[in-house]
């Protein structure tokens, strides 16, 4: 049905063809815009909007009996004020002009094209919008698709959070389906300074309009497989090292749980219950392997676009060379990509290698697009009631994310404690393990903030009660206090997951608040015996204010900092197929759960959020959740990349998802710190020595990147994160580890300046090089590199035993190397130094950075003397922010700034006068000391400076030392 869909859009869509008209288009004007009836072409309708300054939204309704009606935005709840504008006919468009903003539709199409200010196209549709009819649930909807700027050069960034280390998406395919480390925002940046937000709830993708289908299976792709003389792949099954089974099989589909029946009986191997991870199927006790080989021939010329969705150990060959080499835990598959040029009739011999271990595998295939196709900006959606999206101008990258915002919400400001070091394990098993941990950091005077209680602290059978398992937390309350009591704060996992002999399972149940479809299916958890469950409906009001009182009075009320919203795609049985996920996550209060795919985690937030607000509407909520959605940032959230592996690849992978998860308006973002889940030769046997130094430096390299990131946390399965677990007293390891928490705790005046920015400015933490250098190609598309705030150039190491590494440089002023104040031109790539205990960072000349004192947690000295350090060779401005940390007062003016200028001329630093009124127990002076780096004269370990004043809120000029 899918492909028919698809294949309806891509010939022109017989909704098109069947009611085109003949004559002149018309348009009317409407509130706020303008509405256009073409003489021809697939749309009815086609309506324009003006919010704001320049903002337009644009709905092209098909000619169905859907016409078009649209459900109230999730994303965009409450649309910025009408803009003005004007309106003119000419040529047969008409031409709607506001600020910032000029939109040019064709009358007899419909078709629609934006340019900025200055007259320069910036987003133009290339056809008119596409529609295939579509079933769902009893309801007509359609399957929409519109292609933008054709044959394009631009980059494309944003859509979320993806794992195949993508920068810039011009020229790739990317699916919008949540998923456990996959977070879908359908929201795109422009290097031509422009935003378009598809406002649609379902599975979409990005690029190819074409789903991948199994390689073999035909549909979307035209490989034609043969292997001996025969169709298909020949499968070799090997079990405990021999070959068990020889068959020939079509495709390679072991892609979800319900594919396991097919695997042959000869073959199977024993399997053990699992004892970590959300993994239902066991674990083999003996070995496995299967080997399939082939030649796939195209019939089409081009590059071919693979996906190998897997998990365990695969390996792909193509001609007998290595095009992919991965591991993934056996629970967790997911999708990963290579691309083959093939031509038209000449055959490639594949061969895939898989140890299975009960995991999974498919291998997928998409046909090559047309360059111009495939360098375009093209959107599809499966269940839609138009083509519905919004256009975003902006000045710069950043002002186009500003934009955003005002569209789906502001950035609310997190508590400055977030920005500290977080402690996670999966998982403490008492609250004496809880509590030791933070009594142990502060024995070693290791700086920590926050300790994190993950999943099964309730009863086993007893998932969804918010209890705690009495003989393991006997007094909860006293724990949260004992922490407090200890500078730190506590957050808790809470799942959407309910087992039915809960009460709060039955009170939601009885109200007809919890989905039924896994239930119905019969489907047991992972947990023990395995227990019935499902989830509860977070698109009901009704639904998300149950579910907060009975986490408020269970976990709120013993003193509970912060939210922990684990499994929130919702994953309510892992490994199911997209159909089956529908089944069982829906329907909806709102609608169909097609319909509404990828908007759980925003609803589930929101709840959360407003529950907390009412709760405590002084103290700044904390929710960190596994997905996201368009507008998430305004519930008080963070997101995390969910449970990635632990390989040098997935931490590479991290550096393109966090930057995109940005750019797609989501400032605060954070990982696993060496990764979820381990290979066997890092957990389960006693490690070689040499698995256990790449164990080690693997944690380390992704500790330093971690302290680069928004939010600094340390988690995964065993063996323990703790630094004082992984890392050896004495060691290198443990010295690196405890310098780099320190430094994240020097540079919290600039850290929680750049963090209060994004409410303030709408600005980004975590950023890519090309928000900065747009038009420069190679900072486009480099993917293991990004910068933290304005200042700081981070350049993590991601290979193993790599000591030095190819940094870019770009634009053409300094860049100062932080460990010892080398200064380098831009403009080019250098070979630069990366010792075991530090990773490659750099500063750009006329960066401000306010430094302040080791401490062992936030604000434990809050009138400590600041160090501004100013980085010599271009003048530089910065604004550093304070408050009290905590509460919701920033709101109304309780702040305050110290703006801060540096005149390269004079080498004079002037500190401005205070700005903002202020908060309670603000420091009515401060002692501020200025330390000039220049070339060779970098930052000291002790904050060591050149100059100190005392600052008392009036404008001073400290003028540089020469000394």
């Amino acid at each position: 049905m899918k492909g028919m869909m698809i294949a309806a859009l891509l010939a022109g869509s017989a909704i098109t063809s069947a009611h085109a008209q003949t004559g002149a288009g018309r348009y009317e004007k409407v509130d706020g815009g303008i509405a256009v009836t073409p003489a021809g072409g697939p749309s009815a309708r086609v309506t324009l909007t003006v919010h704001g300054d320049g903002i337009i939204h644009v709905i092209a309704a098909p000619r169905t009996s859907l016409g078009g009606v649209q459900a109230e935005s999730l994303m965009v709840p409450q649309a910025p004020a009408a803009g003005a504008f004007t309106v003119r006919e000419a040529g047969g468009h008409v031409i709607l002009a506001a600020a910032r903003t000029t939109a040019d539709v064709d009358l007899a199409t419909g078709r629609v094209r934006f340019t900025d200010a200055q007259g320069r196209e910036t987003l133009a549709e290339a056809d008119a919008a596409s529609f295939a009819t579509n079933l769902v649930d009893g309801r007509q909807y359609v399957t929409a698709s519109q292609q933008f700027n054709r044959g394009t050069d631009e980059g494309f960034y944003g859509l979320g959070q993806h794992q195949n280390a993508q920068m810039d998406y011009n020229g790739e395919d990317v699916e919008l389906a949540q998923h456990n480390m996959d977070i879908a925002v359908p929201f795109v940046v422009s290097t031509k300074n422009y935003g378009l937000l598809w406002d649609n709830d379902g599975i979409t993708r990005f690029g190819n309009p074409a789903p991948y289908t199994l390689v073999g299976q035909g549909g979307g792709g035209t490989l034609r497989v043969t292997s001996g003389g025969k169709p298909g792949f020949t499968a070799r099954y090997y079990l405990g090292g021999k070959l068990a089974v020889t068959q020939q099989e079509a495709t390679i589909n072991y892609q979800y749980i319900r594919d396991q029946a097919k695997w042959p009986a000869a073959a199977k191997a024993q399997t053990t219950a699992a004892t970590g991870g959300q993994n239902t199927a066991g674990n083999a006790v003996q070995t496995q392997k299967v080997v399939w080989t082939g030649r796939v021939t195209p019939d089409k010329d081009g590059v071919h676009k693979f996906q190998l969705y897997g998990s365990s150990y695969f390996r792909v060959f193509a001609d007998g060379r290595e095009v992919l080499n991965r591991w993934r835990q056996n629970w967790n598959p997911w999708y990963h990509n290579f691309d083959l040029p093939m031509t038209k009739g000449k055959a490639v011999d594949l061969r895939v290698e898989w140890e299975p271990n009960a995991g999974y595998i498919a291998l997928l295939h998409n046909d090559p697009l047309p360059e111009a196709d495939r360098h375009s900006l093209w959107m599809t959606s499966e269940v839609a009631r138009a083509v519905n999206y919004w256009y975003v101008p902006g000045r710069d990258m950043d002002d186009v994310i500003a934009g955003y915002r005002q569209l789906t919400g502001k950035a609310g400001m997190m508590p400055k404690w977030a920005y500290g070091f977080w402690q996670s394990r999966q998982r403490y098993n008492t609250q004496d393990e809880v509590v030791g941990v933070v009594e142990r950091y502060r024995a070693l005077n290791i700086p920590i903030d926050n300790v994190v209680q993950d999943w099964f602290y309730w009863p086993e059978d007893a998932w969804g009660s918010h209890d705690f398992e009495k003989s393991r937390f006997p007094d909860p309350k006293g724990m949260v206090d004992r922490l407090h009591d200890l500078h730190a704060r506590f957050m808790i996992s809470v799942w959407p997951k309910f087992y039915p002999t809960t009460e709060n399972y039955k009170e939601l149940a009885a109200k007809g608040l919890t989905y039924q479809g896994n239930l119905k299916m019969g489907n047991r958890d992972w947990v023990g015996k395995g227990y019935a469950n499902t989830d509860y409906d977070p698109y009901s009001a009704q639904a998300r204010q149950i579910f907060w009182r009975q986490v408020r009075d269970k976990l709120g009320t013993i003193g509970t900092d912060a939210w922990w919203l684990d499994a929130s795609e919702p994953d309510i049985h892992s490994n199911l197929s997209i159909e089956e996920r529908l089944a069982v996550m829906g329907p909806t209060a709102r609608g169909p759960a097609a319909e509404y795919f990828n908007s759980f985690p925003l609803v589930h937030a929101t709840g959360v959020y407003d529950g907390w607000r009412k709760f405590k509407p002084d103290v700044r909520p904390f929710i960190l959740t596994r997905s996201g959605f368009g507008g998430l940032q305004r519930t008080g959230s963070a997101v995390w990349s969910g449970d990635v592996a632990s390989r040098w690849y997935d931490l590479r992978a991290q550096i393109s998802a966090g930057v995109n998860v940005s750019l797609s308006g989501i400032p605060n973002w954070t990982h696993d710190i060496g990764g979820f889940a381990l290979e066997d030769r890092f957990s389960t046997k006693t490690p070689t020595a040499a698995d256990l130094d790449e164990w080690r430096e693997l944690n380390l390299r992704w500790f330093q990147f971690g302290a680069f990131t928004p939010l600094f946390r340390s988690h995964g399965e065993a063996p323990y994160r703790e630094i004082y677990e992984i890392a050896p007293e004495g060691s290198p390891m443990r010295a690196s580890m405890v310098w780099y928490d320190q430094l994240r705790y020097r540079l919290m005046p600039y850290i929680y300046t750049v963090a209060a920015d994004t409410f303030n400015k709408d600005g980004s933490i975590m950023r890519g090089l090309v928000m900065d250098w747009p038009e420069d190609r190679t900072a486009r598309q480099v993917d293991d590199q990004y910068l933290f705030g304005d200042a700081f150039l981070v350049a993590p190491v991601t290979e193993h035993k790599a000591r030095t590494r190819s940094v870019y440089l770009p634009g053409n002023g300094l860049w100062y190397d932080f460990a010892t104040a080398q200064a380098y031109r831009g403009g080019g790539r250098v070979s630069v130094a990366a010792p075991y205990e530090r990773m490659p960072l750099f500063v750009r000349a006329g960066a401000i950075v306010p430094m302040g004192p080791v401490t062992q947690y936030i604000d434990q000295q809050p009138g400590a003397p600041l160090t501004i350090t100013v980085y010599t060779g271009a003048d530089g401005r910065f604004s550093l922010y304070e408050d009290d940390g905590t509460s919701e007062q920033y709101r109304t003016g309780a702040w305050a700034r110290m703006p801060i200028r540096y005149d390269e001329a004079t080498g004079s630093v002037t500190l401005g006068a205070r700005e903002g009124k202020g908060w309670k127990g603000m420091p009515a002076t401060r002692t501020i000391r200025v330390k000039w780096v220049s070339p060779g004269r970098p930052v000291t370990d002790d904050n060591g400076f050149d100059a100190e004043v005392t600052y008392s809120g009036a404008e001073m000029v400290v003028p540089r030392s020469r000394g």
